[in-house]
C-alpha cells in the first residue's frame, strides 16, 4: 500500500513539475514568439513594417494584450507612421487554438491614431496600402501551402479613432484637418468560414477608410474623398494571402507547451501540407 502511495505521490509531483515547466516556457518565450509572429505576418500582408512595443499573453486567461501597435507608411511619404494603436486586447477560446477555426470572443482596439497624408490631388497613404492588399482572386506564392487558419470573431471594436489629415498646402486653408471617427463595431465575422488574418487586416483598414470618406465630406478636399470612395469600391473584396509569419518554435521544452504556442502562432501563417 505504501509503495502505491509513493508511486502516486511521485506521479502527482511529476505532473506539477510538468505544469510548472509549461508555464515557465510560455512566460519567458511565448510573448516574444507571438509578438514576432504577429509583426511578421502583418508586415507581409500590409507590405509595410508593423511593430509592437509590448505584448502580454495569458494562457490561463486566454487573453492577449499589447501596447504600441505601429503601422509604418509606404515609401515616398513624409511622415514615418500611418497608424498607431495605444492599447489592444484579444480574448480567445483557448480550446480552439489547435483547431482549424479559431474562435475569438472579442478584439478591442482603443486609441487608434491615423495620419492620413495626401500625396498628389487624389492619392494618400491609407489608399495606397488598401490598393496593395491581396485580392480574393490572388493565389499564394507557394502552391504547396494550404490556406491560413480560419477565424471566427464574435465582436471586433475600434474606439477613440482620431485621424490627422495632412493635406497639400493651399493658400488661405489649413494643411491639417482632424477627424474623430465614430466607433467601429463588427460582429460575427468569419461565419462564412472565409476569414483569415489577411482578410481581417483588410476589413479593419477598409472600415477606417470608409469612416474617413464618410466623415471627411466637406472637410477634406473633394478629389481626395472621391478617390477614396472609388478605391473602397474597387477593393471591397479583400481575400486570401500566403502569410509567412511567425518564427521557429523553441527547441526542446514540452510538447504541450509547444502545442499551445504553435496554436496561437498558426493564426499568422499558413498550414504546411502533410
Amino acid at each position: 500500500m505504501k509503495s502505491v502511495r509513493k508511486i502516486l505521490r511521485i506521479f502527482l509531483l511529476a505532473i506539477v513539475a510538468l505544469i510548472v515547466c509549461i508555464v515557465v516556457v510560455i512566460h519567458f518565450f511565448g510573448n516574444s514568439l507571438l509578438k514576432t509572429g504577429i509583426e511578421t505576418a502583418a508586415s507581409k500582408t500590409l507590405t509595410v513594417p508593423v511593430n509592437i512595443d509590448d505584448m502580454d499573453f495569458s494562457i490561463l486567461g486566454a487573453k492577449v494584450g499589447f501596447q504600441g501597435l505601429v503601422i509604418d507608411n509606404p515609401p515616398g511619404y513624409k511622415h514615418e507612421k500611418l497608424l498607431e494603436v495605444d492599447n489592444a486586447r484579444i480574448a480567445v477560446s483557448i480550446g480552439s487554438l489547435l483547431k482549424d477555426t479559431v474562435n475569438i470572443k472579442e478584439i478591442m482596439f482603443d486609441g487608434v491614431n491615423v495620419v492620413l497624408e495626401q500625396k498628389g490631388v487624389t492619392s494618400n497613404n491609407l489608399q495606397d496600402i488598401i490598393k496593395a492588399l491581396p485580392k480574393s482572386e490572388e493565389k499564394p506564392e507557394d502552391e504547396t501551402k494550404k490556406a491560413a487558419k480560419k477565424l471566427h470573431i464574435d465582436k471586433l471594436e475600434l474606439t477613440n479613432i482620431v485621424v490627422q489629415a495632412k493635406l497639400l498646402p493651399v493658400p488661405g486653408k489649413a494643411d491639417t484637418v482632424t477627424l474623430k471617427l465614430d466607433p467601429i463595431v463588427m460582429t460575427d465575422l468569419g461565419s462564412d468560414d472565409k476569414l483569415d488574418v489577411a482578410k481581417l487586416a483588410g476589413k479593419i483598414l477598409l472600415a477606417i477608410a470608409t469612416g474617413v470618406a464618410k466623415q471627411g465630406v466637406g472637410l477634406l478636399p473633394e478629389g481626395l474623398t472621391d478617390a477614396m470612395s472609388t478605391t473602397l469600391g474597387i477593393t471591397a473584396e479583400v481575400g486570401k494571402a500566403a502569410i509567412e509569419g511567425g518564427t521557429k518554435l523553441i527547441e526542446g521544452g514540452t510538447d504541450a507547451g509547444k502545442g499551445i504556442i504553435k496554436g496561437v502562432q498558426s493564426l499568422f501563417k499558413p498550414k504546411e501540407k502533410e
